[in-house]
């Protein structure tokens, strides 16, 4: 196998998987339902205050009721907007992470404006629950605006009822350098009856279509982790076919969007209930704990996370079990999460995400050099190999058992491995998907500059140049190839390859496009390097005489 077939090949494998991965955005059926309901919503959902019953998870709707007014709780990295009538955390804005690239404002992944809903709801069911199909929890609370301030480690905002005798407070914890909010019910009982409450955390999200696209394809969905499924996604379709109902120890439920994540992540020594299901164009994901007892003159502590943030692999995991598992790499996570850490290593060095994929791809391809070497050094012996093939054809015309026997008998002889350029491609292949999912799902990509006109490196370039420049590499490979296609036929779909290859990566992100430019640079040297090394031991006399 000559490199211009090796380039085949590869272009063949990326075009099944971009090809494959489109699919499963527009053509698979779990996904179609999704598409269809979306297609049926002519109006998105205004605010609703359902609450899960007891007993069940159906869709319930309250009664209309007087607003709570908005309160703002703000640390170093995260702006919460809360509202007074049940506690639901309505906005959530992100201070480290931009809107767009190079605006000031800050990007909001809670929020509820117009037509679109994406709101954390928590609260108390039950015999003795203050949020009921009638009506939520309606707290008082001391000020407007909650910040926290310099040197301060943790802000904590109480949010008060008092009811017949019980005092209620929803609380809510937040540190320094943390997107994971801590919120929780405490509930003072100082009556001479025993309470009886059920906490429940539950995400709400219009039905709205992923923006991907046939380079770029995302997710916008729910997702989930119980005892039995370290982690799932549970698409909007999927909710609108069946709702979610698993019994669990631990556990966790999310909405996921590209580079960023909500979750309620329960209290995990208890046994918990995931709930999804749709009503009025939203869906909503969840979970609602074990029913507890407050004795009299008594009062007890229920204790619920909620995540709303970037998808950061370290502090999610240690946040709950399973959660890094949001940065979904696919089948590849096990060549992808050291391929990461690597990348984030290098970036820690030399401070350039740009730089530290160039760094990768070093390492990538230096890794890799015994199945380039064994690749190159086998084209060339095939090529090599060529006029003995081409007389036996002329000499065994139409025998093709005495012509495969000497050829077998020709390759042992030489020690040719006819496969042996095809191998290493097909090796490398799954490396090259580890990457792709990589610089799709870190978060520490996006709005990170390289030089010069590359500003987001999560982004396609603005300008198309790296992937022309990665265009003319290809056609550099292939002119240094050992020999030329005979076929014709193969003659122009190698013409037409790398074509076929920039225009694809014309919407890729940018940085996969400089890593791909710069593993070919890398061997088009590896490739000049080997072939020099055989020629001066002398491989094309060995082979002819």
């Amino acid at each position: 196998m000559n490199s211009n077939r090796s380039l085949l090949i590869m272009g063949l494998l990326l075009v099944s998987f971009l090809i494959f991965t489109q699919w499963q955005q527009d053509f698979d059926p779990k996904l179609q339902a999704q598409k269809q309901a979306q297609q049926m919503q002519q109006q998105a959902a205004t605010q609703s205050n359902d609450v899960p019953n007891s007993s069940t998870v159906a869709p319930t709707t309250s009664e209309q009721q007087t607003q709570g007014k908005t309160i703002v709780v703000e640390s170093d990295v995260l702006r919460l907007t809360i509202n007074t009538l049940g506690g639901d955390v309505v906005d959530s804005d992100l201070l480290q992470h931009k809107a767009t690239l190079n605006s000031n404002t800050p990007f909001a992944l809670l929020q509820q404006n117009g037509n679109f809903q994406y709101i954390a709801q928590s609260g108390l069911v039950g015999k003795d629950g203050i949020d009921t199909n009638l009506g939520r929890a309606q707290y008082q609370v001391s000020d407007n605006q909650f910040t926290l301030a310099e040197g301060q480690d943790e802000l904590v905002v109480p949010l008060v009822l008092e009811k017949e005798g019980v005092t209620y407070i929803k609380t809510f914890r937040l540190k320094r350098g943390s997107y994971d909010v801590a919120v929780n019910f405490t509930i003072k009982n100082a009556t001479a009856n025993t309470l009886e409450v059920q906490p429940y955390g539950q995400l709400k999200h219009s039905l709205i279509e992923s923006s991907g696209n046939f380079a770029m394809p995302t997710y916008t969905g729910g997702a989930y982790s119980s005892l039995e499924t370290n982690y799932k996604k549970y698409s909007f379709g999927e909710m609108e076919k069946a709702n979610l109902s698993i019994d669990t120890q631990a556990g966790w439920a999310a909405i996921l969007q590209h580079y960023f994540v909500s979750a309620w992540i329960p209290n995990q020594d208890v046994q918990n209930h995931l709930y999804s299901r749709t009503q009025n164009g939203v869906g909503t994901i969840g979970y609602r704990g074990p029913i507890t007892q407050v004795a009299p003159n008594s009062e007890v502590t229920l204790t619920s996370n909620l995540w709303t943030g970037p998808k950061d692999q370290d502090a999610m995991a240690k946040t709950a079990n399973n959660f890094d598992l949001t940065v979904d790499y696919g089948w590849a996570w096990f060549i992808a999460k050291p391929l990461f850490a690597l990348l984030n290593f290098i970036q820690s060095l030399v401070s350039n995400w740009g730089i530290a994929i160039v760094g990768v791809t070093l390492v990538v391809k230096t890794i890799l050099y015994p199945l380039t070497k064994a690749q190159y050094t086998s084209m060339a012996k095939m090529r090599m190999l060529q006029p003995r093939i081409q007389e036996m054809r002329e000499r065994f015309g139409d025998d093709r058992q005495r012509m495969s026997q000497e050829m077998m008998k020709l390759y042992r002889e030489e020690k040719v491995n006819p496969m042996g350029g095809c191998l290493p491609i097909l090796l490398q292949m799954p490396i090259f998907i580890a990457l792709y999912w990589t610089f799709m799902e870190a978060v520490e990509l996006r709005h990170a500059p390289f030089f010069g006109w590359i500003e987001d490196l999560s982004a396609q370039d603005p300008y198309y140049i790296l992937p022309l420049l990665m265009g003319a590499s290809m056609f550099l490979l292939q002119k240094m190839s050992p020999t030329p296609v005979a076929d014709p036929m193969q003659q122009k779909v190698m013409t037409f390859m790398p074509v076929l290859f920039t225009v694809f990566f014309l919407w890729f992100p940018s940085g996969l496009v400089l890593y791909w430019l710069t593993s070919n640079l890398i061997t088009l040297v590896q490739q000049w390097w080997i072939y020099r090394k055989l020629e001066q031991k002398g491989l094309h006399t060995r082979v002819r005489k």
